[in-house]
């Protein structure tokens, strides 16, 4: 029975989990889940996972969630090359530091610029006001800048010469916000280097494939008339701005 990767593409999670997949030829079958549409609400999602998120990996009987413990399965169980997650203690430790930082950080804040450019003017119909979005953008330059200083520094890749799974998770955090037209690598000659390495590391057409639909944020009005605005995302939305 094939490996499953219940995905969305939409989410950095999952393209960090897609192109891991991907990149080391383990093989999947694509269980497409439209978080527009709300289907990780539906009766059949739920019987894969009471958590409702994506990604979600099927192994047999064996389901797990959480993107970080899915890369982590995937790199143990395939054995992929010792890079992505390696064996030496430190380096490791290294990879392991930011998959924690980035969380509450580059995750957090390039997700609030992505909803505030991307989906509350496609929902709403109106734009986020100025100091909401300033504040957001600040924000996010801020881990950008950390992300320099502390993490990459003047390595090629997080953990040194070779990529690994810190620098995936990064990328596809980092490209969330790109996809709304903010070029947050314009002005960061050292951060648009480091891409221009984890893009050719990953293979530009698969890369190119995996961000495709994020690039096409601006059809997200469309969808949702076309579907109609899901529960969850009206609580979302509700939850932001009060």
């Amino acid at each position: 029975m094939p490996l499953e990767l219940y995905l969305d593409l939409h989410s950095q999670p999952c393209r960090s989990v897609f192109l891991f997949a991907q990149i080391n030829k383990i093989p999947f079958e694509f269980k497409a889940v439209d978080l527009s549409a709300g289907e990780q609400y539906g009766e059949e999602f739920g019987k894969v996972s009471i958590i409702r998120k994506v990604p979600v990996l099927k192994d047999g009987d064996f389901i797990l969630t959480e993107s970080i413990a899915i890369l982590q399965y995937l790199a143990a169980k395939h054995r992929t090359p010792d890079h992505w997650y390696p064996a030496d203690l430190q380096k490791r430790a290294r990879v392991d530091e930011f998959l924690s930082w980035q969380h509450t950080n580059i995750r957090t804040h390039g997700s609030k610029v992505f909803w505030f450019r991307g989906v509350v003017p496609a929902v709403t119909g109106a734009p986020v006001s100025k100091e909401k979005m300033d504040a957001a953008v600040e924000d996010l330059n801020a881990s950008l800048k950390t992300f320099e200083d502390k993490f990459l520094q003047s390595r090629p890749f997080i953990i040194g010469d070779k990529i690994s799974l810190a620098d995936l998770v990064a990328i596809v955090e980092i490209m969330q916000p790109v996809g709304t037209g903010l070029d947050v690598f314009q002005g960061r000659p050292v951060l648009s280097a480091w891409r221009d390495r984890v893009k050719k590391e990953l293979g530009v057409e698969v890369f190119d494939e995996a961000h495709k639909v994020i690039m096409n944020v601006d059809t997200l009005p469309q969808t949702f008339e076309k579907k109609g605005l899901p529960e969850f995302l009206k609580l979302k939305l509700q939850k932001m701005f009060n």
